[in-house]
């Protein structure tokens, strides 16, 4: 296939999935989403000034950046894109569906005049306390499929004016997914999420869960109340399995051991909750606190456990995100900014994930996206990379020429997708 032409059905792709997301948006505010979709798949950066290069206009550089700092300064960008990814995005959760919450931040290292710039706790091994914002990602996946599926991206700082709590965010995160799914899908999330009004707003809401507990929490284990280390301790583990974890590109075996007991929150003396215990992953045993329940059946508890260790590989497309877009590079100054920036970063990240790769049509488009990829290897299993790297070949090959006529103004809605490939 000629550059030309894949890279104009690919635009036209782009900007009718653009004319989607950002319907309800004034037609300036569609017009800069669409160029901003466009220019970060092209430039494969969160900066506006490669944005912008990659739009190939007749503007200077400097006008066409002043323009999109105008565009996103628009308080409802963010709502707006968030709300129409996950009315898409919503309807392919089922039952079984696994909601995985990841609670993460963007260091900014040498950042000084950002809005509420704040302090977070470094995701990396090192742990310090440095400057940066806190950010909340949820994305799902079915157990046993390689195929992710994007909903929620948000930024925020603790010292924003209108910020109550991080449990009031990690809350309104789950809320606002929950709302579309209308209650379907198991939350899955780390230890993070093991915190009293959490558990407290997942019960009342009737929402499955599989949470990862701390050791410093204490649990009612039959009539007693007991530290959840001592309970797991003596748990007995009648069932094994050798895990195999790639951690920094080197495979790691694993021979564990799990088995489960039941357990109740002290304040939720009545409902009874099963923790699943696997030991062999560290010096201490780790917990998993479910709603699911339990019994005496391998098949059942490995399932529990390759749900919380399909979170494992969640860790991966956060990698991609920050690293194929250089999210941590990003330079806007203004917190509503940043805010709509993340916006338009999942607006691509679900193009890439779920346009590009659930259509008939659109998967051999793929195809033709990756052998640009110029792998040596061939495509990994993870291949969001490839993908990435295919379309800005592509576009930059062949640059833009397409103008915003061609955007939807309306929005097309997904199933209505017009693949005249």
């Amino acid at each position: 296939m000629q550059y030309s032409k894949l890279a104009f059905k690919l635009r036209g792709k782009i900007n009718e999935f653009s004319g989607y997301v950002s319907s309800g948006l004034d037609k300036t505010c569609r017009r800069f989403v669409s160029e901003a979709v466009y220019g970060m798949l092209g430039s494969q950066s969160v900066l506006l000034t490669e944005i912008g290069r990659s739009l190939g206009e007749g503007v200077s550089l400097k006008k066409i950046e002043e323009r999109f700092c105008r565009q996103l300064a628009k308080e409802d960008i963010w709502p707006v894109l968030q709300n129409r990814v996950l009315e898409e995005g919503c309807r392919r959760v089922k039952g079984d569906t696994l909601l995985i919450l990841d609670l993460g931040d963007i260091h900014k290292k040498y950042a000084s005049d950002m809005e509420h710039l704040g302090y977070v706790r470094d995701g990396s091994a090192s742990g310090a306390i440095v400057k940066g914002y806190h950010t909340n990602q949820i994305i799902a996946s079915q157990l046993g499929a390689r195929e992710v599926l994007p909903l929620y991206q948000e930024l925020y700082s603790s010292r924003s004016p209108d910020f109550v709590s991080e449990n009031q965010q990690i809350l309104d995160a789950i809320d606002m997914v929950s709302s579309h799914c209308d209650g379907r899908g198991t939350w899955v999330i780390d230890r993070g999420g093991d915190r009293g009004k959490i558990f407290r707003h997942l019960l009342k809401s009737r929402l499955q869960f599989v949470v990862r507990l701390q050791g410093t929490r204490d649990v009612l284990h039959g009539r007693t109340k007991k530290n959840v280390l001592e309970v797991a301790r003596r748990c007995s583990c009648p069932y094994s399995e050798t895990i195999v974890r790639v951690d920094e590109g080197k495979e790691k075996a694993r021979h564990i051991q799990y088995g489960y007991t039941t357990v109740r929150l002290p304040a939720h003396p009545k409902k009874t909750l099963y923790m699943l215990v696997v030991k062999g992953f560290g010096e201490k045993p780790m917990m998993l606190l479910t709603t699911i329940p339990l019994r005496r059946n391998r098949k059942l508890l490995r399932r529990v456990l390759a749900s919380y260790i399909k979170r494992w590989s969640i860790e991966e497309t956060i990698r991609f995100l920050k690293q194929s877009y250089d999210v941590e590079n990003i330079r806007v100054l203004k917190y509503t900014r940043l805010r709509n920036m993340m916006a338009i970063l999942l607006a691509v990240f679900y193009f890439i994930a779920v346009r590009l790769d659930t259509q008939t049509k659109l998967r051999i488009m793929v195809s033709h996206v990756l052998k640009q990829a110029k792998r040596v290897f061939g495509v990994p299993d993870f291949k969001y990379y490839a993908i990435s790297d295919g379309l800005a070949n592509i576009f930059r090959r062949s640059p833009r020429t397409a103008s915003y006529k061609n955007v939807t103004q309306k929005g097309q809605p997904p199933d209505q997708l017009t693949l005249d490939l």
